[in-house]
């Protein structure tokens, strides 16, 4: 086992914004994976450096841009030959990519202990591939870091063991605040795009569901350009191949595309925005400490967290979209409102909660010292045996939530927003 014993598998660039805290906390110990799920060369890059991460320590190669049971099944097949030649204590993956599963996966079948960082969410819907994701994750997992107790509510609701789950908060929280420019920094991205503060909107769209059907995408467009404020919308490659593939950009009334952005830029133009509409699971957490009101452009929520705290509305394209636009952006008050409504998703410490879980479930072990005769199990006579005799050999420690940090949990049937 090398010194860089802690495998924290990332493939996206949200992947790197929620546990860049998380990978800096871990010290000598963070070893980076990189699976390529997101494959710009330039862009990743660049993610690395802002979040002051290095490089990763091992790449795959071949996994951006394929079909995702292909992408899953050669990082499974990559992951598992690394993970055989280069043991790590653990195995950390976050959220619900198809990085993620294919990372508990992997290290479940090559004996490695799994920490899923944002376990717990639940859409109910079947049509979401996030959605099987976190539930292929879960049954393998030996420790849920779960970002709300409703999160973990759904764990304790599935069988897993209260033992296993450890309600921290949201990394989002504390990668909002550290990378929230200043306010002069912000007013300078507002000139480069030509907008003033609480006179435009700012919407993505990427998700299958509004980019895959053409007539869903072209109504969601149009009604966008249908308003009456600036609608600055930063294209994400699949979205700008759909609507250029059904010439939907041609004409947008006060819809403006534009190029993606970083993401600091993002949170300045989403700090000053009248109105963000989206169908991005990152958004709906980045608007509660943010405190802006968000349309979610979708069919289902795997974090009703954000509805409940008057934060986000659901609503799909057609009568219910223009509902939420207009009757949103006649709100004057919301931002006011929300300015006093505390995150539902933790208040900035859940990377230092989630390090320190970690450390402390998987303590670094001292090299076995040469010349060590190994007893009959194959363990060096001068090494302690571990306190579990499971497959990994990692105690199983009780992990509770920060102490009056978060409300006691009771187990009861929750359900997304509809």
């Amino acid at each position: 086992m090398t010194s860089r014993d802690l495998a924290l598998v990332l493939g996206t660039r949200p992947e790197i914004v929620k546990l860049a805290a998380v990978t800096r906390l871990l010290g000598p110990r963070a070893r980076v994976v990189w699976t390529g799920q997101h494959w710009d060369p330039a862009l990743t890059t660049a993610f690395f450096t802002g979040y002051g991460l290095p490089a990763p320590h091992h790449r795959l190669d071949g996994v951006g841009g394929e079909p995702r049971g292909r992408q899953i099944g050669r990082m499974i097949a990559e992951l598992s030959r690394h993970f055989a030649e280069h043991p790590p204590a653990a195995a950390i993956v976050q959220g619900d990519t198809n990085t993620a599963a294919a990372g508990a996966l992997a290290a479940h079948c090559a004996g490695v202990p799994v920490v899923h960082v944002e376990a717990g969410l639940r859409s109910f819907d079947r049509d979401m591939p996030e959605e099987a994701n976190r539930r292929v994750i879960a049954p393998l997992a030996d420790l849920h870091c779960a970002p709300t107790p409703t999160a973990a509510a759904h764990l304790l609701r599935e069988g897993i063991d209260p033992r296993q789950i450890l309600v921290t908060g949201n990394t989002v929280v504390e990668a909002t605040l550290a990378t929230l420019p200043d306010e002069p920094a912000a007013r300078a991205v507002l000139a480069r795009y030509g907008v003033t503060p609480e006179n435009y909107l700012l919407a993505t769209v990427h998700r299958p569901e509004n980019t895959d059907d053409p007539d869903r995408l072209a109504r969601l467009l149009a009604q966008l350009g249908g308003l009456d404020l600036p609608v600055l919308l930063p294209l994400h490659p699949r979205t700008r191949a759909a609507a250029v593939g059904a010439g939907l950009l041609a004409g947008g009334g006060r819809l403006r595309p534009i190029e993606p952005l970083d993401h600091a830029a993002f949170l300045a133009l989403a700090r000053h925005c009248r109105l963000l509409v989206s169908d991005s699971g990152g958004v709906q957490e980045e608007c509660t400490v943010l405190k802006r009101p968000l349309v979610v452009v979708r069919n289902s929520t795997e974090r009703p967290e954000a509805v409940r705290a008057g934060f986000a509305r659901l609503a799909r394209p057609g009568p219910e979209l223009d509902a939420a636009l207009r009757e949103s952006l006649a709100d004057p008050g919301a931002a006011a409102r929300l300015a006093e409504v505390p995150s539902p998703y933790g208040d900035g410490q859940a990377s230092r909660t989630i390090a320190a879980a970690v450390r402390a479930r998987y303590p670094q072990r001292p090299p076995r010292p040469r010349g060590a005769a190994a007893g009959a199990d194959g363990v060096a006579e001068s090494e302690e045996p571990t306190e579990s005799a499971d497959r990994q050999g990692v105690p199983r420690k009780a992990c509770q939530p920060p102490v009056g940090a978060w409300p006691t949990l009771r187990v009861r049937s929750l359900r997304s927003v509809d």
